[in-house]
């Protein structure tokens, strides 16, 4: 499987917990964008990174800053110069407060199946502190608009652990989640990243964050609650109805080759060990590399045999699939069990080993970060 991701990295604010490359956008900047995305698509194309492509992926940044126009002409683009399958997951990301009905329907029109909306909580006061510009009835209007211009396959982003947050707001916020009914949940519970401004916060003492009781039990209510009600809980901070898993990112997961093109975004080429590149976060030097006809990427990693076994096992372990001893023989030669004994002795009662196959209980992926570092 071929996927593409393109990055759209304008906001109208950051947010204050965001590391992701954006910058504030203007109206030029919306104006003049898509004509380098599409120099870029046409330079990838020339210099024979193929398709068809059987995932598309808008991120942000506010891919739904851009008008339904543009985004119909990068899909052309994508079309002409790669290919698109018939059957192709093509996803945008959108924040509530940018999108109308009429912008809704455009994206449909322009080729988007998949929709990604931003809601994050429906507690006013917790989409203040969060830096949000939509309030809960503007995200609860959104996602209406989305199913009425004929969206049936929309995710919703659910945070969790956000700062002053109790049980009961957050039960509040899960009922609300649920009563819409979406096709797929992205939880995520909230972390303050380094050089964020609620990384300065907290470090300041200025803002406290739950502790790690609280996001353990939360983390625990997400996945209970979600299962209970036919959601299947297919990778860290993934839930989808059956068959609505995010192809896309499940593509990340299995080491699948995907293009990035704009600047902040990454590229996966699968063959041999496999190798990765990016583009520098740097819209200015990306303007300046497709002006004068440059590489926009930088290769950042090529992989050896070993490298490759440890981020496939990283990958792998974060899904509910999880992966398959007779998979590591065939790719590389061992079982989990032959390459890392005391990792997976380390690892118990959290790695279960099942019909062959090793996957990680909900309660190992809450500790994650912790059980995998003997594999890495």
């Amino acid at each position: 499987m071929a996927g593409l991701y393109v990055h759209i990295p304008f906001c109208h604010r950051k947010c204050p917990y965001c590391d992701f490359f954006s910058i504030a956008s203007t109206d030029l900047l919306l104006e003049t964008y898509p004509s380098l995305l599409i120099k870029h698509l046409n330079w990838a194309s020339s210099h024979k990174q193929s398709g068809p492509f059987e995932t598309i992926y808008f991120g942000g940044g506010t891919p739904s800053l851009l008008p339904p126009e543009s985004i119909a002409d990068i899909l052309q683009v994508v079309q002409q110069a790669f290919g698109i399958t018939h059957n192709a997951e093509i996803t945008f990301e959108a924040n509530p407060g940018t999108v109308s009905e009429q912008s809704l329907a455009g994206y449909r029109q322009a080729g988007i199946n998949r929709l990604s909306l931003g809601l994050q909580t429906c507690n006013d006061k917790h989409l203040a502190t969060l830096g949000r510009l939509h309030n809960q009835k503007e995200g609860l209007d959104a996602f209406s608009r989305a199913r009425d211009v004929g969206f049936d396959n929309i995710s919703l982003d659910l945070m969790f652990a956000l700062p002053a947050q109790t049980t009961a707001e957050f039960e509040e916020d899960l009922h609300s989640f649920l009563e819409l009914s979406p096709e797929h949940l992205s939880c995520y519970g909230l972390t303050a990243e380094p050089e964020t401004p609620f990384h300065r916060k907290v470090k300041s003492g200025e803002m406290t964050l739950p502790d790690e009781d609280f996001y353990a039990d939360t983390f625990m209510l997400v996945h209970k609650r979600l299962s209970e009600v036919g959601y299947e809980h297919y990778e860290i901070a993934n839930y989808a109805l059956k068959g609505r898993a995010c192809r896309h990112n499940l593509g990340y997961w299995q080491r699948q080759s995907f293009l990035g093109i704009g600047p902040g975004a990454h590229s996966f080429c699968a063959r041999h060990w496999g190798s990765r590149s990016a583009v520098p976060p740097d819209l200015a030097a990306y303007q300046h590399a497709l002006v004068n006809a440059k590489e926009p990427t930088q290769h950042l990693e090529v992989f050896d045999q070993e490298s490759a076994l440890r981020e496939t096992i990283y990958l792998a372990l974060r899904t509910r699939n999880g992966i398959s001893d007779s998979e590591l023989q065939q790719r590389f030669g061992c079982t989990l069990q032959e390459a890392f004994p005391k990792a997976v002795e380390a690892s118990a009662p959290w790695l279960i080993y099942n019909n062959g196959r090793w996957t990680l209980t909900p309660a190992g992926w809450l500790i994650f970060d912790r059980l995998i570092l003997p594999f890495l």
